[in-house]
């Protein structure tokens, strides 16, 4: 390993210059990625629909082709799952990635073509070593080994050729020979569908390997964490793995799950968020600490940016990277060399920085809170938690909120159900300390707020540890990416939760 590994870290710098022309020059790397994408498609079924041979401008795409959602490519996709081709992409497809909400039994199946796969996924990830190593030029992550906590999905044929899992389970069936060598646990656990059975072999696996990486959703990697120390009887896992300098996350916010992180392992380690999906692998942070993540604008992707208000109008706008402003809230609107053709992602974003482009995930378009014109978001009620819990020395494992509506008797409010991974010093304090901290990042919620006049103080009920697991398993979607939606401006979900909450037992 440590001979390979030299091998790798060069090649992973010398892709620097690489990433350098696109970073510099994104806008140009945009339209070189959707002349590409249209030229491939265009004797595509979709692409004679809408004539891609001949639209040569961005103006000219954006005219001819409608926004769409999954449900308007879902047609397409059904007939390339039984085997036909040149349907939306000019190249085979025989891959599609699962992805599931957590509230809808419905699934989602995306294409992933050999072009998506390469430019695409592996990449980006490529980049991303690439962009550390620059940032550590010292690192040892190739002396040994990287922790995948990927999902929990099998391959499942759907005929002869064409086969589907989730992306981890994709991306691992696809990856080179050599990348086998450099991560752990092996296929046999990884691809594990029942999880609990899972964290318990990933743990027994992983514990007397060098481990210098890992990557994963938060909430998962705790639970492995917190397993791995029950097993060795050490106090944290620094001392378990003393060569562990990076941790890789994504899928939620880390604010709320850092303090959490920091005590567990032990020790300073580096972290890097990353914004990848079944659609795309779309930016990761440059380096740690960076304000957010820098948008990988030449890895077979081209982006337009909705305003959030365009949504639901029936010809909704978008604009290009030149046009976009600091902090704004935006829908990405992707195409790309897998066959999605101006897709709704459903993610909300926000840039951060413009030169050169860095985003944040600021929540998803259906997930929010605005009941009474507050207009408040996911990544504003992960800070407010974090700041709540500062304040009060809490430590919030999960949560969900939703709109209390007036009623003869009371004004509105915000109901939360938060999982406590240590109880705040006193829950009035804490609803106090939410309250001030939404306040202070929301200027529409401070007004809503006003001498309670249309919001009154939030309302929060503690659940008991383990509950928002168990409502996940009962739907059928614990483990890998599913995760509880942390708002709603409904109540439908919330009240599924408490009902749920007074009937399970510890």
């Amino acid at each position: 390993m440590r001979l390979l590994s030299p091998a790798i870290s060069t090649i992973a710098r010398s892709r620097l210059w690489r990433i350098d022309a696109w970073k510099n020059n994104p806008i140009d790397a945009q339209r070189e990625v959707l002349q590409d994408l249209v030229g491939s498609a265009q004797y595509t079924e979709f692409g004679r629909k809408y004539n891609f041979s001949n639209l040569f401008t961005v103006r000219d795409y954006k005219a001819a082709v409608p926004i769409h959602e999954y449900n308007d490519l879902q047609p397409y996709i059904e007939r390339m799952m039984t085997g036909e081709q040149n349907i939306l992409w000019n190249t085979p497809v025989y891959w599609f990635a699962k992805s599931s909400g957590t509230t809808s039994a419905k699934s989602k199946f995306i294409p992933i073509s050999d072009e998506s796969l390469e430019d695409g996924h592996f990449k980006a990830s490529k980049d991303v070593l690439s962009m550390y190593y620059q940032f550590k030029p010292d690192a040892e992550l190739l002396t040994g080994k990287g922790l995948l906590i990927g999902g929990s999905n099998n391959i499942n044929p759907v005929n002869k050729e064409a086969q589907y899992g989730d992306l981890s389970a994709v991306l691992f069936q696809n990856s080179p020979f050599w990348a086998h060598w450099l991560r752990t646990p092996d296929l046999s656990i990884a691809l594990m569908d029942e999880w609990e059975s899972k964290i318990e072999k990933i743990a027994e696996a992983t514990i007397k390997e060098n481990v210098t990486s890992v990557s994963g959703v938060p909430t998962w990697t705790l639970v492995l964490f917190k397993r791995i120390l029950e097993i060795t009887g050490k106090k944290t896992i620094g001392e378990v793995w003393p060569s562990l300098e990076l941790y890789m996350h994504g899928g939620v916010s880390f604010t709320p799950y850092k303090e959490q992180f920091q005590k567990i392992i032990g020790r300073e380690i580096n972290y890097l968020d990353m914004y990848n999906a079944s659609e795309g692998f779309f930016a990761a942070q440059e380096k740690p600490g960076d304000n957010g993540m820098l948008l990988f604008s030449d890895h077979g992707i081209f982006y337009e940016f909705m305003p959030v208000s365009e949504y639901g109008k029936k010809e909704p706008k978008t604009i290009g990277l030149q046009e976009v402003e600091v902090g704004k809230n935006y829908a990405p609107v992707i195409s790309t060399n897998g066959g999605l053709w101006r897709y709704l992602l459903g993610d909300t974003i926000q840039f951060t920085e413009l030169k050169p482009f860095r985003i944040k995930v600021s929540g998803r378009l259906k997930h929010y809170m605005n009941a009474f014109g507050e207009e408040v978001i996911v990544d504003n009620a992960d800070k407010a938690i974090a700041m709540a819990g500062e304040k009060t020395g809490a430590v919030v494992n999960d949560y969900t909120a939703a709109p209390v509506y007036f009623s003869e008797t009371s004004n509105g409010a915000h109901e939360w159900l938060i999982e406590f991974e240590k109880e705040p010093s006193s829950l009035e304090l804490f609803t106090t300390e939410l309250d001030t901290a939404l306040k202070n990042i929301n200027s529409d919620y401070e007004a809503k707020r006003h001498k309670s006049i249309a919001l009154g103080l939030p309302v929060i009920h503690a659940l008991k540890k383990g509950t928002f697991n168990e409502w996940l398993r009962s739907k059928g979607k614990l483990g890998g990416q599913h995760k509880v939606p942390r708002l709603s401006n409904e109540r439908i979900l919330l009240e599924e939760i408490i009902f749920f909450n007074k009937n399970y037992i510890c």
